[in-house]
């Protein structure tokens, strides 16, 4: 077993959680999108990979006042695991920055290719078939209902996604193949946002 499978499995019970869109499986999603990506723009692996393992070690709820504190809290509590990984101080500190970086919610510019590529593949997880999904489990959690029975697309309201699950497809999730960083990033996000809209419509007729 090579370190960062052992890295891997060792970070399985920080994952186990009643938050399936920041699982271990969310995070196994990310680190194959990261490795897809990352060989094919000739990324430096050693860095990424480990970033996508541990970039969602401390999980912040989407409603939480210290959201925009989520990527800085598991890039330092990824820093800690590192070490015991025998990472070297070096590679501990690009792999920290990787991971503050790729917090849509922190809003900050990438300052690497390696952290391009965390936050495209994880904007990617949010979208598509498992954004759904996703969305569906957020929203729950933030008790917000599926849609404004009233006024389902906003026509004359403002969107609220804090309080229904539908608005978030528009404040966010298909605004993203716009808000990706590679090339490839957005033609992966495209492709899900395609998908999303023949939903979108789908529960149009139904509703």
């Amino acid at each position: 077993m090579d370190k960062l499978e052992k890295l891997l499995e060792f970070v399985i019970p920080y994952y186990e959680n009643d938050d399936p869109s920041h699982d271990m499986s969310h995070v196994r999603r990310v680190l194959r999108t990261c490795e897809v990506i990352g060989k094919e723009l000739k990324a430096n692996l050693d860095l990424l990979l480990p970033a996508a393992i541990l970039h969602d070690i401390v999980n912040v709820p989407k409603n939480s006042p210290n959201r925009s504190k989520a990527s800085e809290l598991a890039a330092n509590k990824a820093k800690t695991i590192l070490k015991q990984f025998d990472y070297t101080d070096e590679k501990c500190l690009k792999i920290h920055q990787i991971i503050i970086e790729h917090s849509f919610s922190k809003g900050l510019s990438p300052s690497s290719l390696e952290s391009k590529i965390l936050q495209d593949s994880d904007k990617l997880d949010a979208i598509g078939a498992i954004g759904i999904l996703r969305v569906s489990t957020c929203g729950t959690k933030m008790k917000a209902k599926y849609y404004n029975e009233n006024d389902p697309w906003a026509k004359d309201r403002a969107y609220d996604d804090k309080k229904y699950s539908l608005d978030h497809f528009y404040t966010k999730l298909l605004k993203l193949p716009e808000l990706m960083n590679t090339s490839i990033g957005r033609e992966m996000a495209s492709e899900r946002v395609k998908f999303m809209q023949k939903f979108l419509d789908q529960l149009a007729q139904e509703i």
